[in-house]
């Protein structure tokens, strides 16, 4: 026997019902947008006007994954071609022109109807900080000329700065703890959660005209100049950081040969950190240029000097070690030398690695490294206990390490001072579909509930089966 009328549409009822039910199920739970419609890719530009050199990176992020967590990645790294913006003092037009080439090259790869929105920025350390130091005005006419080149850029150019050296050490430990995702991290349980305080990193820098060490110390800051109290993902964390002006890689070159030349009592100058053999003749008057250099050029000396190297390992490790304070620190608690304070170091560095790769660099080889172990171990405070926590890295998770991530992070509000709130999220269309499937089963079923109670029923004559 047949279903009756009412039997077969409440029947065809229920089936729409649990069909519509389903599909708007199926349109909540799967993320059609994420395969159809790739996120569009954001940029960012960064200039490093270091002392010696400048460099471009080009970051690159998802859109629809701003203000998240490791989700911004190095796209492109340009060296500029000739010295560092400071060099320009005789013709400051020159700084912004050499930037053109890098600025095209990352140009290159944006897509051109993003150009106008990418952000762009510059930023100059050391070297533009000595020569502010020397003289505002040549500063001042640097940055400006680099103005008149990027504002005239198709992009969003937002500014030319010097950086202080407190903000260029604690960039640099936001963009390695970024980048290694110690600053905020995802649970398998669906949370955020921050890690523990004592894994994050510390931040080794050391450029041309100046070095920077930044950590998070275990007991408190007891000066508040060197402390930077960056507020990230709903956390303020407490950072000690300092930089040290006049002790970079080649200013510490220039004064060691400043010493030398000081103490010699002849015109030939035997260099204990050249290599036996090394022979040259060398212009005078730079040496004494730097105000980083103490004294002044001895009376009666030549235009040029006669270098001799003597490799004598013993002798050069003694002349660099002269180049520090550290009877200065004498008597005083936390003290690094100079007299400048300093907690002691805690957990694990980066450093940036750099290999120069030209053969004149060969003979600063011995004097770099020494320079460099007597910074780490007398000047810093590592041990032989704390040696294995310190890693020579040029870049970290295919991010360079240094101060520029950071620096566009910060400037972008890339990352945000409060944590993020777990949100479940779907493109509009989705939602809207959704809601009208909803709708269409949420009917059905009043349907099927109407067709039982409103149906007539058939009326019952005695004596008769219905």
């Amino acid at each position: 026997m047949g279903l009756s009328w009412k039997e077969s549409v409440r029947t065809a009822l229920l089936v729409a019902a649990a069909a519509m039910g389903l599909t708007a199920l199926i349109l909540v739970l799967v993320e059609v947008t994420s395969t159809l419609m790739p996120a569009e890719t954001k940029f960012g530009i960064v200039f490093d006007a270091g002392s010696s050199h400048t460099s471009l990176f080009l970051y690159k992020w998802p859109a629809d994954k701003e203000n998240d967590t490791g989700v911004v990645s190095q796209a492109l790294i340009c060296h500029v071609k000739g010295s560092g913006i400071s060099s320009y003092v005789d013709d400051p037009s020159l700084a912004g022109e050499s930037l053109r080439g890098c600025l095209e090259e990352a140009l290159a790869i944006i897509p051109k109807g993003q150009h106008r929105k990418t952000p762009t920025f510059l930023g100059a350390t050391a070297g533009m900080r000595l020569l502010r130091w020397e003289n505002s005005s040549q500063a001042e006419g640097i940055l400006a000329g680099v103005s008149r080149v990027l504002g005239q850029a198709p992009v969003d150019y937002r500014g030319a700065t010097i950086l202080t050296g407190l903000d260029e050490g604690v960039f640099s430990w936001v963009t390695i703890n970024y980048v290694l995702g110690m600053l905020l991290t995802y649970s398998f349980a669906g949370e955020w959660v921050r890690p523990p305080e004592v894994t994050l990193v510390g931040a080794l820098d050391m450029g041309g005209a100046s070095t920077q060490i930044s950590f998070v110390p275990e007991g408190p800051i007891t000066d508040p100049s060197t402390q930077a109290s960056p507020r990230l993902y709903g956390y303020t964390h407490r950072v000690y950081s300092h930089s040290y002006l006049c002790f970079g890689r080649d200013q510490m070159l220039s004064r060691l040969l400043a010493r030398l030349v000081q103490d010699s009592p002849s015109d030939l100058i035997h260099h204990p950190c050249y290599h036996s053999g090394y022979r040259a003749t060398r212009a005078l008057a730079p040496v004494f240029d730097s105000p980083c250099v103490e004294g002044t050029r001895p009376p009666g000396a030549p235009q040029n000097l006669r270098v001799e190297g003597a490799g004598n390992p013993g002798a050069c490790a003694q002349a660099i070690s002269s180049l520090f304070n550290f009877s200065s620190c004498h008597g005083l608690k936390d003290c690094a030398f100079n007299g400048v304070y300093q907690p002691p170091v805690q957990g694990r560095f980066y450093v940036v690695a750099s290999y120069p790769e030209y053969s004149p660099w060969l003979r600063d080889y011995c004097a770099s490294s020494l320079y460099i172990l007597t910074l780490l171990t007398e000047g810093y405070g590592f041990s032989e206990g704390t040696w294995a926590n310190i890693e020579f890295r040029r870049q970290a998770s295919g991010t360079d390490i240094g101060w520029t991530l950071g620096y566009m992070l910060n400037l972008t509000n890339m990352i945000p001072a409060e944590a993020p709130v777990l949100k479940q999220a779907q493109s509009y269309s989705v939602w809207v579909a959704s809601a009208v499937f909803v709708a269409l089963t949420v009917g059905a079923v009043l349907g099927v509930v109407a067709v039982g109670l409103l149906w007539p029923r058939p009326v019952s004559v005695p004596g008769t089966t219905a």
